[in-house]
């Protein structure tokens, strides 16, 4: 018995918990927190915010949470070159520790972007730090540095005229990266633990900044399945061995990224598909299809049942997620580049001036019942917690709760 509780206690500390956000959207990767309750109104002021603090350097990277730990990535220099990996205590907000690395690879990028647009991811243990760079280092969660790789500098001819964004994924032990783009275009596995190379598959020379996701292997024998998203359309590897398990082309979004939950898939394509994929490493068969549910340059979004998207015009659409059924359309005002999140029956989607919406979605037709001005810039999707919102902008990052 002694035993087996001890197993428990260490597979709980070698993996995220349920009140962990540990990459971009999500330890799901849904953006939703359906527990989670939060103000309806807050002020930058300081109104319902729990703590705020000034951001060295800036990126449109999203914010993760690990434990008792909010962790960021920030870009600054003349040319963007100095990356940043931030963690602040969720508690209070204070700076914990910080690490500095210069970049190896090209960080030439759009101006209102910077290398740190790809999302960190944690698998509990460590920090995945990935930057447009194309430099990946890994911390442990005290901000001790594991490993590092250059990609950039091993493939200098990796880069794109606006700059790198895809987010990194870990899963079965490996950290996946898309690095896609006109020049040196690949994807790759990397071992988590000492940061050497398990598969690399070349890729199509295009520029690509949709981020991969995971699906877990019916067979828990059998390792997970990664899709990644290109303008070709979805490839389905292994996690761990990078084998080609399937491809349906048809092409896909290069910005919006793929959701999945209990076995179905939704994908930016030709408007959005979904793809019924209980198991995995199956090619599957397009389920539905409808162009009128474009995400745009947001990632769709799953709760209760329904899909929601923010279309290029600033309209916010529910749909039923297992007919692609239009439940209804509710117009904001653009243009968005964060994904919206969902906590409890709210819908919260910041756009690009950095006015954030509170949608009711608990009704037959959504509602807006606040528009919150936060006073700069906003491009990263939030965290959410078991109790409080993480939302970085510009310049900022803000924990956003109720008072206790």
């Amino acid at each position: 018995m002694r035993i087996l509780l001890t197993l428990m206690f260490v597979s709980l500390m070698a993996f995220p918990t349920l009140a962990d956000w540990n990459q971009f959207r999500g330890s799901e990767a849904t953006s939703t927190n359906r527990a989670l309750t939060l103000p309806e109104k807050w002020t930058a002021e300081g109104d319902n915010i729990a703590w705020e603090v000034e951001l060295p350097g800036r990126g449109p990277s999203s914010p993760i949470v690990v434990g008792d730990k909010v962790i960021c990535t920030t870009a600054s220099g003349a040319d963007s070159e100095q990356l940043h990996v931030l963690c602040y205590s969720t508690d209070d907000g204070k700076l914990l520790w910080r690490r500095n690395f210069w970049a190896t690879g090209r960080t030439f990028c759009h101006s209102q972007s910077t290398p740190a647009a790809p999302s960190p991811v944690s698998d509990g243990k460590h920090v995945f730090a990935f930057f447009g760079s194309n430099d990946l280092a890994c911390l442990d969660l005290d901000g001790n540095l594991v490993w590092y790789r250059g990609l950039g500098h091993e493939h200098p001819k990796a880069g794109n005229d606006v700059g790198m964004a895809s987010s990194p994924l870990v899963v079965d032990g490996t950290v996946v990266v898309q690095i896609e783009n006109q020049g040196d275009s690949f994807a790759a596995g990397i071992n988590a633990e000492n940061g050497q190379t398990r598969w690399f598959l070349p890729r199509e020379e295009k520029a690509n900044w949709a981020s991969p996701i995971a699906l877990s292997a019916s067979d828990p024998a059998e390792e997970s399945v990664v899709l990644l998203q290109s303008s070709g359309g979805i490839t389905a590897v292994e996690a761990q061995s990078g084998e080609i398990l399937w491809e349906l082309g048809g092409g896909a979004s290069t910005i919006s990224s793929a959701v999945s939950n209990d076995g179905k898939t939704y994908v930016a394509s030709n408007g959005l598909i979904m793809l019924d994929l209980q198991n995995p490493r199956v090619k599957p068969e397009i389920t539905w299809e409808v162009s009128k549910l474009n995400p745009s340059s947001m990632s769709p979004i799953l709760s209760d049942g329904k899909v929601y998207i923010i279309n290029g015009a600033g309209v916010l659409t529910c749909a039923d997620a297992s007919t692609g059924d239009i439940e209804w359309p509710l117009r904001l005002k653009g243009p968005f580049w964060a994904s919206p999140v969902i906590a409890g029956e709210k819908l919260y989607a910041a756009n690009f001036n950095g006015t954030v919406f509170v949608v009711d979605i608990s009704g037959k037709k959504g509602k807006i019942v606040e528009e919150i001005e936060m006073g700069e810039n906003i491009q990263a999707t939030p965290a959410l917690t078991a109790d409080a919102m993480y939302l970085k902008g510009e310049h900022h990052l803000w924990k956003i709760a109720g008072k206790k």
